[in-house]
């Protein structure tokens, strides 16, 4: 039997990269998978289709993770499609870099409304419907959130939040048999990496330079992860903040 047979998971920003990845990861795995996405659902629907196309069950459903509403929304869609919540992947998330004269308040806010308040909003949420059997919310950081670099430091910030916030929230549900644990990306090829330009840029020379395995990742790097963590592989397993970086430190 497949590891994940029966459960359901919530992949948060799922239309694209790591997060469509790992909703396919996740599926192959036996779960039935809600696709989020906020606003790229021509994706999201390729995503349900990969899935789909392989004889497992998934759906789209949009929501803005950093609004309140739509987060509750996101959970009543998903138990109307499937009926009960296990998993949570607290995908979803943006970065901007900027110097230290050229943050704003606007800056400020558009990040962290959606790396951090809408991870809480979503795990709040979560933490209401997973049943008492138990689940496992993954959150993914980013090696960001423990080391510093120049025009990052908002984003870094919010990484460093979402490591402190996993481990507080571990703590906080572990009665209730939910774990929660984060996995802390590497740079990672992704659309939103080559759109920004960096996945060609003097930054991952950078990196891959300062990396052991001397490559940046794939999404498909990351999401068998999510898949361990998400299983009872991983039962005694919480509070913690997986690195896969190629060695990058």
């Amino acid at each position: 039997m497949a590891k994940l047979q029966g459960k359901v998971a919530i992949v948060t920003g799922a239309s694209k990269g790591i997060g469509a990845s790992t909703a396919v990861y996740l599926a192959d795995a036996g779960a039935s998978v809600v696709v989020n996405y906020s606003s790229s659902k021509q994706d999201a629907d390729r995503v349900v289709a990969e899935i789909v196309a392989k004889g497992q069950k998934a759906v789209a459903v949009q929501a803005n993770l950093s609004k309140e509403a739509d987060v509750r929304r996101l959970f009543t869609e998903t138990k109307k499609a499937f009926g009960r919540v296990d998993i949570l992947v607290n995908n979803a998330g943006i970065y901007e870099f900027a110097p230290l004269d050229a943050i704003t308040p606007e800056h400020f806010r558009k990040m962290f409304d959606l790396n951090v308040l809408g991870l809480l909003l979503a795990s709040q949420e979560a933490a209401r419907h997973i049943g008492p059997a138990g689940g496992s919310i993954i959150n993914i950081s980013s090696v960001a959130g423990k080391t510093s670099l120049a025009t990052a430091a908002v984003y870094c910030a919010t990484k460093a939040a979402v490591n402190s916030i996993t481990g507080t929230l571990a703590q906080e549900l572990g009665p209730h048999k939910i774990r929660v644990n984060a996995i802390g990306p590497g740079m990672v090829e992704t659309e939103g990496v080559r759109t920004a330009g960096i996945d060609k840029g003097e930054l991952r020379v950078n990196i891959e330079a300062q990396t052991p395995l001397g490559r940046i990742g794939r999404p498909q790097d990351i999401a068998p992860a999510v898949v361990f963590l998400a299983s009872d592989d991983a039962a005694w397993l919480t509070g913690e903040t997986l690195y896969i970086s190629g060695g990058y430190r």
